[in-house]
């Protein structure tokens, strides 16, 4: 087989789950009492709250459930959402997921979800917070104090006013410490490779280099997402880049923090101090806190978000989170998914059933090996918070009939990287005279063929064209999809045929391409067409090809 091309005839087709009932979210984390409550509030859905569940008695809980919450204590491996089938969102109750793992919740179509608003004002004061403390001595000063010793000179101070002030990372934690240094009169510079400058200078922040962030910075104070590119963003070699008597804060995640080098700049006297809420294991081993321990250093147990409005905030908003996704209607801090804002996705619900459907019936008419597809949005419908939503619509109707997978908007993007699908999207070109036009079109090994959808009336998804023969379908319930030879009787024949095996058909649409050329038949029928039925109509003079279709 050639690259670029799967074999979709040789895979099983996947029937879509029927899951009813009650929605069970499992909870296996201490969370605020708010988090339950905005759960249990909700008709349909039951909280099962198990934070230190044993392991046997978590698989007997992953059984069932709908949605796993979680914070930073439970690890979820691919191993649990094997022992959860019905799971279909993961969300973590705070910023960071690198203890859940997204690319095998991917490949299973589950959703990760996290709550990063609810934590950043308490993120930025405890980095706040921990400036101060490194600046000023804090805790030495109070140890010794308490233990009767009386040491002003031994605590001298620095100043803030003044001094600059480096962010690794200008999302919303870096923006709040941002603000709050402005306030103290530093300067702030930052490094983010996806912010503009125009976005930095409404937060009166310069944005340069990495290299020039670090170079210039007397504090440097770290606000990234722990990934493989900033695993040990900062070493041996940036410390050694730094001002002598600089500060090093973190509080976004252990291990973008080389401890080990940060600990040797610290005691070769380079780096005057630095701020710890972080670390690369947590709790971390009694030597690694050894190593940092001492005068220079102010360590905290990983506090950052340990505020009782951040705790009520992220509680509420991880639960609301959840059940908005269970009942379909919104996607918001979603890890693996385009965040969907809910007026968006309310707009585009009905092009998005369109698309899907579109999807299925592609599938659903394919002959040969698939080889691409493009899509292409014409009409002002399909703007660019609209195409990445109706892109995986398409691919996901299309897919669900051939991949022993759950399939859905979550996972379709890898599945679709994994057989290296050739996608094409554009936009523009003419709507035909209508509003808005979504056409499909997907090449095979046996050549290709178009699809084009728009909406009628209230709203209502309908299949305009079939390649070059103009159409009027409601996509939905049982259809019959015949090409023929554009001559008198064929139709009477098919009617004859249908009426005598018992299939009842409820309306017809039809299309030629000349007069005496080939003409394409659609008919709605009441019950899935028999084989008999089909094989009767292949074999009919004239008739091209037949598909029955189910949307």
């Amino acid at each position: 087989m050639a690259p670029g091309t799967v074999n979709l005839d040789r895979v099983e087709r996947v029937q879509e789950d029927d899951v009813t009932g009650t929605n069970q979210v499992l909870i296996t984390d201490k969370v605020a009492p708010e988090c339950l409550e905005v759960i249990r509030s909700e008709p349909g859905f039951e909280v099962v709250y198990e934070p230190d569940a044993s392991p046997t008695r978590l698989g007997e809980l992953l059984a069932t459930c709908n949605a796993l919450i979680v914070r930073s204590g439970t690890q979820v491996t691919a191993e649990m959402m094997d022992q959860a089938p019905n799971l279909k969102v993961v969300a973590r109750a705070g910023v960071g997921v690198d203890n859940i793992d997204v690319d095998a919740a991917t490949r299973r179509g589950i959703l990760v979800m996290n709550a990063p608003e609810g934590n950043t004002v308490a993120a930025a004061e405890h980095t706040i917070a921990l400036l101060f403390s490194v600046v000023r001595h804090i805790p030495a000063a109070d140890r010794a104090l308490r233990e009767g010793r009386w040491e002003r000179s031994s605590f001298v101070g620095t100043q803030l006013t003044g001094k600059i002030l480096g962010l690794i990372g200008l999302g919303k934690v870096g923006r709040e410490v941002a603000l709050r240094a402005r306030g103290l009169c530093m300067d702030v510079v930052a490094f983010d490779p996806v912010v503009t400058a125009d976005q930095a200078s409404k937060y009166e922040v310069a944005l340069l280099t990495l290299e020039q962030v670090i170079a210039r910075s007397d504090v440097l104070s770290v606000h990234v997402p722990l990934t493989e590119r900033t695993r040990g963003l900062l070493s041996d070699a940036e410390f050694a880049a730094m001002k002598p008597g600089a500060i090093v804060l973190n509080c976004s995640r252990g291990g973008v923090v080389d401890e080990a080098a940060l600990s040797r700049a610290l005691n070769s006297g380079h780096l005057r101090g630095a701020g710890l809420d972080v670390f690369s294991q947590e709790p971390p081993l009694p030597e690694a806190l050894a190593s940092l321990a001492g005068p220079r250093t102010v360590l905290t147990p990983h506090l950052g978000a340990s505020t009782r409005e951040a705790q009520e905030l992220v509680g509420e908003l991880t639960a609301r989170q959840v059940v908005a996704n269970l009942r379909d209607e919104a996607i918001t801090n979603a890890v693996n998914m385009v965040r969907i804002d809910p007026q968006v996705a309310k707009r585009l619900a009905p092009f998005r059933l369109l698309a899907e459907k579109l999807g299925s019936l592609q599938a659903q008419l394919l002959h040969g090996k698939i080889e691409g597809i493009e899509i292409n949005y014409a009409g002002g419908a399909f703007d660019d918070e609209a195409k990445p939503l109706l892109t995986r619509a398409v691919l996901t109707g299309f897919f669900r009939h051939f991949l022993d997978a759950p399939v859905n908007y979550v996972s379709v993007p890898h599945f679709s990287k994994e057989i290296g699908l050739q996608l094409s999207e554009s936009s523009g070109g003419s709507s035909e005279g209508y509003r808005d036009l979504l056409s499909v079109r997907v090449h095979t090994t046996e050549g290709s063929r178009r699809l084009s959808g728009t909406l009628f009336g209230e709203r209502r998804p309908r299949i305009i064209r079939v390649d070059n023969y103009d159409t009027d379908v409601s996509p939905e319930g049982h259809l019959l999809f015949f090409a023929n030879d554009d001559t008198p009787g064929i139709m009477g024949m098919a009617g004859t045929t249908l009426g005598n095996d018992g299939v009842n058909i409820a309306y017809m649409s039809m299309g030629r391409d000349q007069a005496g050329g080939t003409a394409l038949a659609v008919l709605g029928i009441d019950s899935p067409l028999p084989d008999k039925t089909r094989k009767t109509l292949e074999q009919a003079r004239g008739i091209l090809w037949v598909r029955p279709v189910q949307l």
